[in-house]
């Protein structure tokens, strides 16, 4: 059974009748890494924000483990289903590795049965990041441990569903590969990972890979 199933998913913005989605049906699985690929305007972007909820569809229905989302409250689904990570990070730099994921975990509203703390330490030091780094700001790190930490903050109310945008974009190859192989870490733990991109190499290592095509008929 799928745990996130696209229907007839289409997309656009209030004040156009371009379509930027149309009619995708897609079926993501857990355990699995995806890819999400195609050209600039094809909607790459678009997808994921639909996916976490942060954009509801024009048209169609999207099902977690077969219950229509729209009768799930948006928050909780995204506090508690899905975890983003963005291009960017999105982190808050004036605070250290380490409080970024605890502020995650004090922002999901979730109840934990150990201190904040040490599971924060813990999801860090599994995504390649010593308990030093941890405790350093964000601006004193690389952008390669910065792309970890924003894992570790997706992972802090252990998400089923990782949704990743372009995570690879501003690395290096080599650290690339070690992001692709924690990213194969979550699925064989049971995640179901979706990763927008443009690399080549990213799609390579994902399990199915979905093409994006600009639709070319306006709505």
């Amino acid at each position: 059974m799928s745990i996130l199933k696209l229907e007839n998913i289409s997309y656009h913005y209030d004040r156009s009748k371009v379509m930027v989605l149309d009619k995708l049906n897609m079926d993501f699985d857990e355990g699995k890494i995806y890819t999400i690929v195609g050209k600039s305007g094809a909607g790459k972007t678009t997808l994921l924000s639909v996916l976490s909820s942060l954009a509801a569809p024009t048209d169609g229905k999207i099902f977690l483990n077969d219950k229509d989302i729209t009768k799930i409250d948006r928050y909780k689904f995204r506090s508690k289903y899905v975890g983003v990570i963005f291009q960017s990070f999105n982190l808050l730099t004036h605070l250290t590795a380490l409080e970024n994921v605890i502020l995650s975990m004090d922002i999901s509203g979730k109840k934990f049965d150990r201190p904040k703390k040490e599971i924060a330490l813990e999801l860090l030091r599994k995504v390649g990041l010593d308990e030093e780094e941890a405790k350093r700001r964000v601006l004193k790190l690389s952008g390669g441990q910065q792309q970890r930490v924003a894992i570790a903050r997706a992972l802090s109310y252990d998400p089923d569903i990782i949704l990743a945008d372009e995570p690879t974009g501003n690395l290096d190859g080599e650290t690339q590969d070690e992001i692709i192989g924690i990213f194969r870490m979550l699925a064989e733990e049971g995640k179901c990972v979706i990763i927008v991109t443009h690399s080549p190499d990213v799609a390579k290592a994902s399990d199915i890979t979905y093409e994006l095509k600009k639709p070319d008929k306006a709505s």
